[in-house]
């Protein structure tokens, strides 16, 4: 992969993200605060806790660090893949953000 195409695929992530916030604080009693610096999206719940999402360009990857721990994807066969084939970023991200806010919440790509 190109770094073009890696930054586009990247974007399209942190973008759906962004979007899937806004949809859960307008669907739910989550409140999650999203906030974009660069390539770097924090999500701050009500407890405190934090996710931070943020591109490393010349791995060409995505990295995410939750009170569970720090996790690296990969595009592997049009997916945000683990790199320890721990699974795909959405749900894991799923996973995260539900025990850290509390209620279930649901993100796609």
């Amino acid at each position: 992969m190109t770094d073009p195409e890696f930054m586009d695929r990247a974007e399209t992530l942190l973008k759906t993200i962004e979007a899937a916030c806004d949809r859960i604080n307008d669907e739910t009693d989550a409140d999650i605060d999203n906030q974009r610096v660069g390539n770097m999206v924090t999500l701050t719940f009500s407890n405190g806790s934090q996710i931070i999402i943020n591109l490393q360009k010349p791995l060409h990857e995505v990295w995410m660090a939750a009170k569970s721990g720090g996790y690296h994807y990969r595009w592997v066969d049009g997916l945000w893949q683990d790199t320890k084939g721990q699974g795909e970023f959405f749900a894991e991200l799923a996973h995260n953000t539900s025990a850290q806010s509390g209620v279930d919440l649901q993100f796609q790509p």
